[in-house]
C-alpha cells in the first residue's frame, strides 16, 4: 500500500513538468527570455468575423440571388431589376425597346393589335406587379407543356398567343424585332430567377366565392366600383393624345377578345380581386369579384379565332 502511495505522489509531482503549468512560479527565472515578444489579444477590429449560421431559405430561390421584401415569415418577394440599371449598349437598347412595346403597344406595335389594349393593361406595373401575371415569374418556366394545345410551348409562342387571342391581332414572327425585344424584356425582368423555378407570384391568384356567380349582382358592383374608370358601358377612357386608353375598355371591339385568359370566370375574378379597383386591390370580396367577372363575361367582345362562328354550338376550349 505504501508503495502505491509513493508512486501516486511521484506522478502528481511530475505532471506539471511534463505538460506545463499555469503557475508562473513553476518556471525558473533563468528560463524566461526577457527579449521575447509578449502575446497580447488583438484589438476587436482585427478579430475575424464570426461565422454566420446558414439557414435554408423558405422558398426555392437561393437567398443571395435576390432582394426580398418580407411581408411575413413565409412570404418572400422577388424584386425585379430597375430600368436605371440597364447598360448603355445594344442589349440595353433592345430591352428598353421591349419595354416600350409592352407598356405602349398601341404606339409601337399597332400593326399587330386588333383592339385598343396594351400588354400592360393586363400585366400591370410594366409586367412587374404581383397578382397580375408578372413576366419574371413566367419566363423562367418555358418551354412549358400546356393543356390548351397539348404540346410544349416556347415563351415566344406564348407571346404570340397573347397577340392573337387576347389582343385580337396577329402574332409577330419569332425573328421579328418586336418579338426579340419582348423576349429580351421578359428575360431581363427575371434576372437572378433560376430557370425552372416556380415562383409564388406566377399567374393570377384564385378567388373562391362562397356561392354561384351572379351577373345581376356583378352589374351592381361594377356600377359602384368599376364604372368610374372603365365607363358605364365598359367603353374605357381614352388618353389625351388619342393613342390607346388611359383606362382600358372592358367590353366592345377595343376590349380583350373572347380567347383571353381574362375572359375565363376564375381568372377574371382572381385578377379583379387582387388588383381592382386600381390602387385598392383586395378591397372587394371574392364573391363580388366573381360576380363582376361573370358580368363582364356575358358582354360582347371580339371573337376567339379558335372558335369562329361555331362557338355558339361548341363547348369552351380546354384550359391549361
Amino acid at each position: 500500500m505504501r508503495r502505491a502511495h509513493f508512486i501516486l505522489l511521484f506522478l502528481l509531482a511530475a505532471v506539471p513538468r511534463l505538460v506545463g503549468s499555469a503557475d508562473l512560479g513553476a518556471v525558473a527565472p533563468s528560463e524566461i527570455d526577457a527579449d521575447a515578444p509578449v502575446a497580447v489579444s488583438p484589438p476587436e477590429a482585427e478579430l475575424p468575423a464570426p461565422r454566420l449560421l446558414l439557414v435554408p431559405p423558405e422558398i426555392s430561390l437561393p437567398g443571395e440571388l435576390t432582394d426580398r421584401y418580407v411581408v411575413n415569415e413565409k412570404d418572400k418577394r422577388y424584386i425585379p431589376p430597375r430600368l436605371s440599371e440597364l447598360p448603355a449598349n445594344a442589349w440595353g437598347d433592345q430591352v428598353r425597346y421591349g419595354r416600350r412595346l409592352f407598356v405602349d403597344t398601341q404606339r409601337y406595335a399597332k400593326h399587330l393589335v386588333g383592339n385598343g389594349l396594351n400588354c400592360s393593361n393586363c400585366h400591370l406595373g410594366e409586367g412587374r406587379a404581383l397578382g397580375a401575371a408578372p413576366l419574371w415569374a413566367g419566363y423562367p418556366l418555358y418551354p412549358l407543356y400546356r393543356g390548351k394545345n397539348l404540346r410544349s410551348n416556347t415563351y415566344a409562342e406564348r407571346i404570340g398567343e397573347c397577340f392573337r387571342y387576347s389582343m385580337a391581332g396577329m402574332a409577330p414572327t419569332i425573328d421579328s424585332p418586336e418579338m426579340q425585344a419582348l423576349v429580351a424584356y421578359s428575360q431581363w425582368l427575371s434576372t437572378s430567377v433560376p430557370t425552372r423555378t416556380i415562383m409564388a407570384a406566377r399567374g393570377i391568384p384564385g378567388a373562391n366565392a362562397p356561392r354561384e356567380a351572379s351577373p345581376e349582382h356583378g352589374r351592381v358592383v361594377y356600377d359602384s366600383q368599376c364604372a368610374v374608370c372603365h365607363g358605364k358601358q365598359g367603353e374605357g377612357v381614352r388618353r389625351a393624345d388619342g393613342v390607346g386608353y388611359q383606362f382600358p375598355p372592358l367590353w366592345g371591339n377595343d376590349s380583350y377578345a373572347g380567347g383571353a385568359g381574362m375572359n375565363k370566370l376564375g381568372t377574371g375574378a382572381g385578377f379583379i380581386k387582387a388588383n381592382m379597383p386600381l390602387g385598392k386591390g383586395g378591397s372587394l370580396s371574392a364573391q363580388d369579384a366573381m360576380d363582376v367577372s361573370f358580368y363582364l363575361q356575358i358582354q360582347d367582345r371580339p371573337w376567339d379565332p379558335r372558335m369562329g362562328w361555331f362557338s355558339i354550338l361548341m363547348g369552351r376550349i380546354a384550359d391549361g
